[in-house]
């Protein structure tokens, strides 16, 4: 079974996408902030994140080129998330996410993005 982590401070959208998620078929771990993001990838080995940009004190486009950057997490896709920025733009630059998606999301656009991307992982 294929695990996401979904990293979120809205608690709201975390039991949603942890719904859909499983409904799905996937194991699910959940974040609400980005203070322990390293520690929970290397704890739970993702197969993909779901990151918010706006995580309160932390900014997600930062902790993705965190993630990029290090040798043992750089090859999970990121799929960036947020209601107030478009960085579709930036999904080329180094450290970029693999994708976005925009609040409030599509289910079976979200779900298509996680699909290819697990399938380019693969």
């Amino acid at each position: 079974m294929r695990r996401i982590l979904a990293v979120d401070d809205d608690s709201d959208i975390l039991e949603v996408l942890q719904f859909i998620l499983e409904d799905s078929g996937y194991e699910v771990d959940t974040l609400s902030d980005g203070n322990n993001l390293m520690e929970k990838i290397r704890e739970k080995t993702p197969d993909l994140i779901l990151l918010d940009i706006m995580l309160g004190n932390s900014d997600g486009r930062e902790l993705c080129k965190a993630v990029k950057k290090e040798d043992s997490t750089h090859n999970i896709p990121v799929i960036m998330i947020s209601a107030s920025h478009n960085i579709s733009n930036t999904i080329n630059q180094e450290g970029a996410p693999n994708d976005f998606i925009a609040k409030p999301f599509d289910i079976s656009n979200l779900l298509s993005k996680i699909k290819t991307q697990l399938n380019k992982a693969a």
